[in-house]
């Protein structure tokens, strides 16, 4: 990480226990992201994800009780010291089923919720949503009642109402896990704009690691409660026992060029997506070197 930048995340020596168990589900934790990183969190079911992201947007303390160690810090704010409602403005998050976080009958109500909470005046509100819905690309949508919308507009609707708030952070929790390909292909692309036009630090987790690995620059995977790899997707794919281990389904593409690398075929970098493994067999059949 570059020094010359405070991280916007921090997380410090992070264990955490739910109430009754015995087994942590965070364990030593520590996690550092520098603002407007775009940031990949992967890993298989109950490894430790979701509580991690429910840890940094402060409803573990505040919420969720339990038994902690260690520290998380957002922007500064320490989140077990900070109330949630002050966090909002920092970062927001967004779960893998719109269904549970909507609330209100239309997109423009929707957006609205939040912002009331936070007692923003209303014309600084209509400008909000208005800033919000044409980030995410939905402006048509807002009157449309939210139960006429698919589950890829509802998702939109949800990252909308938490880019609404302002914050410095967006952290999804697979939010992709009920879309088909192409309303998941949305979903990412629309992340990866808010990242690269807007700055925002994107925290996505995600099991889809075909969605992920061509576009994160990091990956971080979680197994059994701790950090087992955080480095360029990449070097992470090219640890096949790790790979195994995670349970991770590798790109086709990707997994094609290991074995090509494993034949002593190709020698070069793992391509990651398809246009990308087109072009290393166009070097390879014209005998070029990578």
């Amino acid at each position: 990480m570059d020094p010359t930048f405070e991280p916007i995340i921090k997380v410090e020596d992070y264990t955490f226990y739910y109430p009754d168990s015995q087994v942590p589900a965070l364990a030593g934790i520590n996690l550092t992201v520098r603002p407007g990183e775009f940031l990949g969190l992967t890993g298989p079911t109950g490894a430790g994800k979701t509580t991690l992201a429910l840890a940094l947007n402060g409803i573990i303390p505040h919420f969720q009780g339990g038994r902690l160690a260690g520290r998380v810090t957002i922007a500064g704010l320490d989140t077990a010291a900070t109330p949630c409602a002050r966090l909002a403005g920092v970062i927001g998050s967004v779960f893998q089923d719109p269904e549970a976080q909507l609330v209100a009958e239309t997109v423009e109500d929707e957006l609205a919720f939040g912002l009331e909470n936070l007692a923003v005046p209303r014309e600084e509100m209509r400008a909000r949503i208005s800033a919000a819905l044409e980030m995410v690309g939905i402006t048509d949508l807002r009157h449309r009642p939210l139960r006429q919308l698919s589950g890829g507009q509802k998702q939109k609707v949800a990252i909308a109402a938490a880019i609404a708030l302002r914050p410095r952070i967006l952290v999804l929790d697979e939010p992709t896990s009920e879309l088909d390909p192409r309303g998941s292909l949305e979903i990412v692309n629309l992340l990866e704009r808010l990242n690269r036009d807007y700055g925002m630090t994107i925290l996505l987790i995600e099991q889809k690691i075909s969605l992920l690995a061509p576009r994160v620059p990091r990956l971080v995977c979680l197994h059994q409660s701790r950090i087992v790899a955080d480095a360029a997707p990449r070097q992470v794919l090219g640890q096949e026992k790790l790979v195994a281990e995670l349970g991770l389904e590798v790109p086709p593409v990707t997994d094609l060029f290991r074995l090509l690398s494993r034949a002593g075929v190709y020698h070069g970098n793992l391509p990651l997506a398809v246009d990308q493994g087109r072009r290393e067999l166009d070097r390879l059949l014209s005998h070029e070197s990578p």
